[in-house]
Formats: structure tokens, sequence, C-alpha cells
């Protein structure tokens, strides 16, 4: 019919241009692709290139170790020359700490063969242990035992007569303060006396300088020596200051014989002002006019020896 013809016509014309059916044999192309890959899964991602990145560094990771530090408090000793001169000196240690897979030397070995005799306990840790407790790299640690001081009472109720008694005034240096432990033993001090602030303690390095003296001999903390000097004329003693710039000398000193405390001042300063005040005589040591002062052990050696000789007379 015409007016058919011209409906079929109107279609046809309005579809043209449109594509013709595939029949189903295009339907697999129709399928989801699936979820979105991950962001470090797409290769043009920049977060797929950190991961790339990462796993290519295949170096070790130090694991996190917790630093666990030996029962008992002491001082710790890094190194490998400090650990096994601690170990010669037969400085009274708590364990001797190891690294694994240290690489060993001689000190190591000694250190080892020391800890061994001593019958030392030896613990192997991680380095990072090591580390993570001193600092050191080096992986071998000595923990030494805390010092047992003495009291002032305790040793002015042990002192022999006529007593002879060693302060130190502010001496700031162990290695001075071992030596006059050593030297005070060795001429037959009966103590030494130092301050708790703003002075040397006895460190490892004070123990190596001692040369075991300081097991020997009574060593006292106290907190003001101005108040342990005025204690120590009560108990009898004459206060004897140690100054290079007095005009009296040690030769001239008519004390020796005496109960006396001498006192030895800072490697710097000397003598505080109130200390000064507090002694009885102040002394200096004679010496050429080319040599301005002496080391503050070396100064309370010679004292004790004129002393020493004194009383052996």
């Amino acid at each position: 019919m015409a007016g058919n013809s011209s409906r079929k016509g109107a279609v046809r014309a309005s579809k043209k241009g449109s594509s013709t059916g595939s029949g189903g044999n295009n339907k697999n192309r129709l399928a989801g692709k699936g979820p979105t890959p991950k962001a470090e899964d797409r290769p043009y991602h920049a977060a797929a290139k950190r991961k790339k990145a990462a796993a290519k560094d295949t170096r070790p990771r130090a694991p996190r170790v917790k630093s666990e530090r030996p029962k008992g408090g002491g001082e710790l000793v890094a190194g490998r020359n400090a650990v096994v001169e601690a170990l010669r000196a037969g400085v009274p240690s708590i364990e001797l700490i190891v690294a694994r897979s240290i690489d060993v030397d001689d000190r190591i070995t000694e250190s080892l063969q020391l800890a061994l005799s001593q019958h030392l306990p030896i613990r192997e840790v991680h380095r990072a242990e090591v580390e993570g407790l001193s600092g050191s790299s080096q992986g071998i640690l000595l923990a030494i035992k805390p010092y047992q001081y003495s009291s002032f009472e305790e040793i002015m109720l042990r002192a022999s007569e006529p007593k002879l008694i060693v302060a130190l005034d502010g001496v700031t240096d162990p290695r001075n303060l071992g030596a006059v432990i050593r030297s005070a033993a060795a001429f037959g001090a009966d103590g030494v006396v130092m301050t708790e602030r703003r002075a040397a303690a006895m460190t490892a390095s004070a123990w190596k300088s001692s040369a075991g003296a300081a097991s020997r001999l009574q060593v006292a903390q106290v907190t003001n020596l101005a108040r342990t000097i005025d204690a120590a004329k009560k108990d009898g003693c004459f206060v004897i200051g140690l100054d290079g710039d007095s005009d009296q000398t040690l030769g001239e000193m008519k004390l020796a014989k005496e109960s006396i405390m001498i006192v030895v001042g800072s490697e710097g300063k000397g003598l505080s002002r109130l200390v000064r005040e507090k002694c009885d005589l102040v002394i200096s040591i004679p010496m050429r006019a080319s040599t301005e002062s002496l080391n503050a052990s070396v100064a309370t050696s010679i004292a004790l020896f004129w002393v020493d000789e004194q009383r052996r007379k």
C-alpha cells in the first residue's frame, strides 16, 4: 500500500548510518574485565615504580633489638683496647658482652681468654644491641661493678696513729684520681677523700691508674669537703694544703709526725678559697723556675713520700 511504503521508507531513512548487528558473534567482547588493579600493580603508576625500586634494594636490615643493660648498674667499658686493658688491670667486672660474628683479632682473643680465666660470664648478643648500649661499633663491651665507697667516719675509725689522710678538692681527671690512690697506698695513707660533685669518680680509668690499689685502700665520697675538714680537725688532724703559690715549702713543714690531712687542689684552679681558708698550713713544692706547676697526682706523691720519710726517721 502506498501508505505503508512511505512509512517503511521513513524508518529506513531514520536508521541511515547505523551499524549492522554481529548476530551474536562478538558477545565475548562484552564480558567485564574484573576489578581495577591496585595502584602498585599498574606498570605506569608512581606507586608501582616505588615498589619496583624497593624490590631492588636487597640490603639486609638489622632487626630492632632491645638493649638490655647488665644487672648491677655498673659502668660499661666500650672498645677493644679499653676492654682488654681493663681486664688486664683486673677491674672488678660483671660480664663481658660480645657481638655475634665479630671480626676476631688479638685483642678480642685476649679479652675472651682473660674473661675465662677470671670466671667472668660471657654474653653473646646481636651487634645492634652492643651499639644500642654504648654507641660503639667495635662489638665488645665490659660491664664493671660499681665501686663500693667507704665513709669518712669509717676511714677515721680504722686509721692508724698518727693518721694520714689525703683529700682531693675538685680533681676531675679519673687517671689523676687513680694515681693519687696508688701513691696513697704506697706511702701508708689511711684513705682518700673526695667530693661527690664536680670531681672524678672511681671509673674504669681510675681503677686502671690505681694499679689495683683501689681494692686495698679506703676511698670515700663526701658532700661537703669544708665540713669534712672541720670533722678531721675535731679528730685531731692538722690540715695541710698543697698550693704552688705558697711561700712556705714542704721541707719547712714540722707536722709530718702528727696526724695530718693533706688537701690537694684541682688540676687547673688549685685549692678553692673556702678550703684554703680551712687549712692550718699551706705549703708548696720547690721547683726550678722553668716549670710552672706539677700534676696533682705527682705533687701528692712527692708530699706523701716526704711525710713517710720523716716518719721513718
